[in-house]
């Protein structure tokens, strides 16, 4: 049986709904884990079931406040891969928090333990989920010799500093119109739990009055965020504002202030900026400007004053140091020389869907487009995909790289997905709005005291 044909249990979503054959649950489950450290703290691990296919799946996870075991693939999935008779390499990354300089060296650290501890594979695939997805974008991108393809899952994958001045944006928005108090801070943040308690504090303020909600609907705006963020909630109508505006709020603290404390200390000082931002342009961007527009006249204010208080008000400037190590760790180059997949929540309030086009746009510049294919899920929240979505994001990126041509449509990724035990795949076509700030390797990032290089 192909692994393509071969039907498993998406563990995070459905009931169980197929039976894998004897053979497969028992090769599954006689894969033994093998660990070790790293150098620099921290371990891998690897493993590969009896009926290995040769295909080793290098897996990088999401970020983490505190280091935590090795996990082999996404939580509570293991088993499904090791049915379908993949090899699963990882490391914990050597730090904790925004590790991506030390997990691009970690990463290749966990795959040589897995060449050691059972042989050189015929196909190596790296993929994560979050900022596991940038990694991989990174592993890819910069040693395309060592991979066949690459996965990036909700990935951050515009880049730190396209992700980071995003979020700024929003921030810089809400601080400015709202005065919520010297105790929020947009960046030379010392502790980001607190800071994101007072930016809770002040955003269930303002959602109490109409022209506070408007204000929160221009700064998720300018953040990005979509209008549908909660899973358990259904997708609000397109023209049902209000609903829209309390999807963003669920999601707001998470997806506008981020966590910057680590990564600040990582850069040595600020690497997010506005200067030479226009705000009136970026909500055009952000395709949500009539959301914008109706509810600033539901509430009795003048958008235009609003965007020229903005224009006003003092910019953030960033430390030409600090830009450079992010631009270093990791901003995208776009030249992307193996077939690398994205797929996406389309209602992910953390790492908004619009960063897939800025990384399309990217690819593009360099003439790569050949190579990339990027798949949406028609859901709420951030990295919720079932085992068999998966799976047929796998099986889509390996017939890419063994015939040369995509065949990455929705329904295409669906029947691979109910091939894979989900009946109920949810690709969809969808077009991602535009990113309002990219920032790639090589090209012209607005207002930068540097350029990405």
């Amino acid at each position: 049986m192909r692994p393509a044909d071969q039907a498993w249990e998406p563990v995070m979503r459905v009931p169980l709904v197929s039976v894998l054959a004897a053979a497969l649950i028992a090769s599954a489950a006689s894969a033994e884990e093998t660990r070790g450290p790293l150098p620099g703290g921290g371990d891998w691990v690897v493993e590969a079931p009896g009926n290995w296919n040769g295909t080793v799946l290098l897996y990088s996870h999401g970020y983490s406040p505190v280091l935590r075991p090795a996990e082999s693939a996404p939580r509570g999935q293991r088993e499904a891969y090791l049915a379908q008779g993949y090899g699963l390499a990882a490391s914990s990354y050597s730090q904790a928090g925004w590790a991506l300089e030390q997990a691009q060296v970690d990463q290749w650290t966990a795959l040589d333990a897995f060449v050691a501890r059972y042989g050189k594979p015929k196909r190596v695939i790296a993929w994560g989920d979050s900022m596991g997805g940038l990694t991989s974008i990174a592993l890819v991108e910069r040693h395309p010799e060592r991979l066949d393809g690459a996965l990036a899952m909700c990935g951050s994958v515009s880049g730190v500093l396209g992700m980071m001045n995003t979020a700024l944006d929003g921030a810089f928005a809400f601080k400015t119109l709202l005065e919520p108090g010297p105790d929020l801070r947009l960046v030379g943040i010392t502790d980001d739990r607190a800071n994101g308690a007072a930016a809770q504090a002040a955003l269930n303020e303002a959602m109490k009055t109409p022209r506070g909600r408007a204000r929160v609907a221009l700064a998720g705006a300018l953040a990005q965020l979509p209008g549908w963020t909660d899973p358990a909630s259904p997708k609000p109508a397109e023209d049902d504002y209000e609903s829209q505006l309390d999807q963003q709020a669920k999601a707001f603290v998470m997806g506008v202030f981020l966590p910057r404390a680590d990564q600040e200390r990582r850069a040595g000082g600020v690497f997010s900026w506005n200067t030479g931002i226009d705000y009136a342009r970026q909500l055009r961007i952000s395709g949500r400007r009539p959301a914008v527009e109706a509810l600033y006249k539901k509430a009795g204010l003048d958008l235009a004053d609003d965007l020229a208080i903005l224009a006003k008000a003092p910019r953030i400037a960033a430390q030409p140091g600090a830009v450079a190590y992010m631009a270093a760790n990791y901003t995208i180059s776009g030249d992307l020389r193996r077939p690398l997949m994205t797929v996406h929540n389309i209602g992910d309030g953390m790492t908004v869907v619009s960063a897939n086009a800025a990384y399309a746009s990217a690819v593009k510049a360099r003439g790569r487009s050949a190579n990339l294919a990027q798949g949406f899920i028609d859901s709420a929240g951030h990295c919720l995909f079932s085992a068999g979505e998966r799976l047929a994001a796998i099986h889509a990126l390996e017939a890419r790289i063994d015939t040369g041509r995509w065949n990455a449509a929705p329904a295409t990724l669906n029947r691979r997905a109910a091939r894979a035990g989900d009946p109920q795949g949810r690709f969809i076509a969808f077009s991602p709005p535009a990113f309002a700030r990219p920032c790639a390797r090589g090209g012209a990032c607005v207002g930068a005291p540097i350029r990405p290089k």
